[in-house]
């Protein structure tokens, strides 16, 4: 699922960078890079988040957390998206900015074969292009996941895509694009056996959104694909199937940073990587929305201190 970037359900963040979005940020006086400094300065960092909610969170986490271990810290929010901040971390205007492992490695490589964690990573780390880096990655992931009712999977012992394959029919529903993705019901053919006349597919016209979720928990459909930090995935008690062959590429929250990022500052990186986890960003989303949603820097710092690190 092509992740965009919507206020009304999760923030998401594929963000695989266009000329055109390029050429405004260039232009706009709004621009976060269009400044004066030349930037992060004698011996700071410079963080920077691309331009949707959950990458400012994880971005002020990181900036928070650096600046409790001494570290000078500026920020660029809201940059843009992947190309654009890329450029950034290249030409020095930002020295690091949260990401998504197995989206980056698409980014610097095309289509990669790996698709597990480590496999990503290990991938991710040899396409770093001269001068980058990536930090830790974390056990929190933002990454497609196929889910079922509790009832459903309780009815038809259903708990892993494998076992999809055993059922008469079952219904899916996603937005129109699903259809054609690696990981859509098309995979669940070529990976795990599922013979497509057993699959009717339902166009839905929200993305991990609210009726997306209405449709499954209507019995409209049977599955859906659901980002892993949609909120409705615990409110709702949904089963997130297992996905033993690895249909769906890891998409683990790894720092991505350039050479100006130094020891100090990688091994306080290292300590949030170590400390969160998938269930941290729902309720860290769950706070950024809402009539009282809170700001960033404050779900940052209520996070920080939670975990001890503040």
């Amino acid at each position: 699922m092509e992740h965009p970037t919507i206020t009304t359900t999760m923030p998401r963040r594929i963000l695989l960078g266009t000329v055109l979005l390029t050429g405004l940020a260039a232009c706009s006086s709004n621009d976060p890079l269009n400044f004066n400094d030349s930037g992060s300065g004698s011996g700071g960092v410079t963080v920077g988040s691309a331009n949707f909610t959950e990458s400012e969170i994880i971005a002020e986490v990181y900036a928070q957390s650096l600046e409790k271990a001494g570290i000078t810290v500026k920020r660029r929010m809201q940059i843009g998206t992947r190309d654009i901040y890329v450029k950034a971390l290249k030409d020095g205007s930002v020295d690091l900015v949260p990401e998504y492992s197995g989206n980056l490695l698409q980014f610097f490589q095309g289509t990669p074969s790996a698709s597990d964690e480590t496999s990503v990573m290990a991938a991710l780390r040899r396409s770093m292009p001269a001068g980058m880096t990536v930090g830790e990655p974390s056990a929190a992931h933002d990454a497609d996941s196929w889910c079922v009712t509790a009832e459903f999977s309780q009815s038809h012992k259903v708990t892993s895509l494998a076992d999809l394959a055993k059922l008469n029919s079952f219904k899916v529903g996603g937005n129109p694009e699903l259809k054609e993705r690696p990981y859509g019901p098309k995979g669940l053919t070529k990976v795990y056996g599922v013979p497509a006349s057993k699959i009717t597919f339902t166009a839905l016209s929200d993305s991990s959104g609210p009726l997306t979720v209405k449709a499954l928990t209507s019995r409209t459909v049977d599955l859906v694909d659901l980002y892993t930090t949609t909120p409705a995935i615990k409110e709702q008690h949904l089963v997130v199937l297992s996905d033993p062959k690895h249909l769906i590429m890891a998409q683990n929250i790894v720092p991505l940073m350039n050479k100006k990022v130094d020891d100090k500052a990688r091994k306080q990186l290292a300590k949030v990587s170590r400390a969160l986890t998938t269930d941290d960003l729902i309720a860290m989303n769950q706070r950024s929305q809402g009539d009282e949603k809170a700001s960033a820097a404050t779900i940052a710092k209520d996070w920080l201190a939670k975990k001890g690190l503040a």
